[in-house]
C-alpha cells in the first residue's frame, strides 16, 4: 500500500460506490474490486487467488 493512502471512511464527504466483478485481463480472469464513484479507484487479483466469502468466515 502506498504511505499517503487513506480509506474511504477516513475521507470526509467523499462519495463512494464499490462493485466487484470477474474480468478477463491480458488473457486471465481476474476479480476486479472498484469504486466506481472515484477515478483510479480499482484494484485486480487473479482468479485463483481470491477467496470466497464462505473461507472468510
Amino acid at each position: 500500500m502506498a504511505p499517503e493512502a487513506t480509506s474511504v471512511e477516513r475521507q470526509v464527504g467523499a462519495a463512494s460506490e464499490v462493485v466487484a466483478a470477474v474480468d478477463e485481463i491480458d488473457g486471465r480472469s481476474h476479480l476486479v474490486i472498484a469504486d466506481i464513484a472515484r477515478d483510479d479507484a480499482w484494484l485486480a487479483v487473479p482468479e485463483s487467488a481470491a477467496v470466497t466469502r464462505e473461507e472468510c468466515r
